[in-house]
């Protein structure tokens, strides 16, 4: 069996073998399908109130996922088992004659690697490893593979490190003969025993190490959102399942650039970019790691830092694929994981993605209920967005003001017409009278050719100011990418 696993150090794709495993008394691992669930909601009375849970991803979609998932990780599929059972096996999750028919499926489609839609405990994959001919990995594992695979910048290189050790933590018992705990005759225990604790040491250590370099990038993502926040500037963050057009989206608001793929979480690192709404405000957009089904905790524990851009936003882009079969489904997965970071409450804003997949009568009936479509690959909808998106937002609000600006000060006029929208101008003798609507945080600025209500002059007494107000000769704060 060890012969076999060296043998498999090509360069060609590993041949995956596919295990969906359908628990029947875990309702958190089993997936319910939405018909399940509308089943349920239309046999209770409309008079009981009752509140139905999120749906739940079924069987057979959580099985399409799961293949998206190992072709992102660059494996082929070769074969494909599924099994239902009551309840876990202690020792194999799937049970002995399962696991017989597992080595005889892999041996005749030469498989090179065993692939779970489930998470296995340390006990479950050393056996499973110790039955079966070739490599064992569980879904945890499948997802940080991807991950790895994907991460570019050093910080999304520390997160996934910690993600993947405080995975192989518990795991380093019985990997291999010089550590096995169990191994009882003369020259296995003693070197077990000290490789073991070798490793854990160094993990540890480790461990201990990109806590340290993880606790050092959040320090300075907060120095600069406390910048960013004194300007003030909101922050509006895009959220959503793994592949459903956040990028895309981000690159047409943006003109970023940055990478789009159809593979699963092929963004990890976070962007932010500026932005100017129609009504000439300028906004922060962040685009964020994907999320999914059974979203594995120490991930979402590892890229808190990441996530923390969530948790401050102002506002929330909800970005659904509202051409997938299971769009409900995976909004709730989303709400889920929303909710661990204690982001559910704040406002959101639905975007259903991909609408140019949609027939044209589907689509016409999304938009009779109020709903926002757009497809960002085609930049269609982006206008009405960027609208949604300028009345949502209560940082900075939206004034109209009348001001009176000598035609000498150049500079001013420019960053008045520039940063604003202009209802009226008109001129009279050396001076520019102005009606606009803009930003209470720029238009303070030029508070002393603001028109004041009492007089009518083009100079104002300096009542109103607030604390966004910046002094006469302070320059407007420019946008950098972050």
């Amino acid at each position: 069996m060890d012969d076999h696993r060296l043998k498999n150090t090509s360069l060609s794709p590993d041949r995956a073998l596919l295990v969906a495993v359908d628990l029947g008394q875990n309702r958190k691992s089993v997936p319910r399908s939405a018909a399940l669930a509308r089943e349920a909601a239309n046999a209770a009375s409309p008079g009981e109130g009752m509140q139905m849970p999120a749906p739940e991803m079924g069987s057979e979609a959580a099985l399409d996922e799961f293949r998206e998932l190992v072709t992102s990780a660059g494996a082929e599929v070769v074969a494909e088992v599924a099994q239902r059972r009551q309840k876990a096996d202690p020792a194999t999750l799937i049970g002995s004659g399962k696991v017989e028919e597992l080595a005889a499926v892999a041996a005749s489609c030469g498989a090179t690697l065993i692939l779970f839609d489930h998470d296995l405990t340390p006990t479950q994959q050393r056996n499973l490893e110790e039955a079966l001919p070739c490599r064992v990995v569980d879904r945890t594992q499948l997802i940080l593979d991807i991950f790895a695979r994907h991460a570019r910048t050093r910080e999304g290189q520390l997160q996934v490190e910690l993600a993947q050790l405080e995975y192989m933590l518990p795991r380093l018992t019985g990997r291999g003969l010089f550590m096995s705990q169990t191994g009882g005759g003369i020259g296995t225990r003693g070197p077990g025993e000290t490789q073991l604790e070798t490793d854990r040491r160094k993990i540890q250590r480790r461990l201990v190490q990109l806590r340290r370099d993880l606790e050092s990038v959040r320090r300075v993502r907060s120095l600069q959102r406390e910048r960013r926040e004194s300007v003030p500037v909101p922050t509006v963050a895009l959220v959503g399942y793994t592949n459903a057009g956040k990028s895309t989206l981000f690159n047409a608001l943006t003109d970023a650039g940055v990478l789009e793929s159809s593979r699963m979480f092929a963004t990890l690192d976070p962007k932010l970019r500026a932005i100017q709404l129609p009504s000439r405000r300028k906004i922060l957009l962040s685009d964020t790691v994907g999320f999914l089904r059974n979203l594995p905790h120490t991930l979402v524990t590892s890229f808190r830092a990441t996530l923390e851009e969530v948790q401050k936003a102002e506002v929330l882009l909800h970005v659904c694929d509202v051409s997938s079969p299971v769009f409900e489904e995976q909004k709730a997965e989303v709400e889920k994981v929303l909710d661990e970071l204690d982001a559910l409450s704040k406002p959101r804003i639905e975007v259903l993605n991909k609408m140019d997949l949609l027939p044209p009568e589907q689509q016409e009936n999304l938009r009779a209920q109020g709903r926002l479509l757009l497809s960002a690959r085609k930049g269609e909808g982006i206008e009405d967005l960027l609208r949604r998106i300028d009345a949502s937002l209560v940082t900075d609000p939206i004034v109209r003001q009348e001001f009176v600006v000598p035609q000498d000060e150049g500079a001013v006029l420019a960053a008045l017409e520039g940063g604003t929208v202009l209802h009226q101008r008109r001129f009279e003798g050396n001076n520019v009278h102005l009606s606009l609507a803009g930003p209470a945080s720029l238009l303070s600025r030029y508070r002393r050719f603001r028109v004041a209500a009492d007089t009518g002059t083009g100079r104002d007494v300096g009542s109103g100011a607030t604390s966004q107000d910046h002094g006469p000769s302070d320059p407007e704060p420019g946008l950098g990418n972050t």
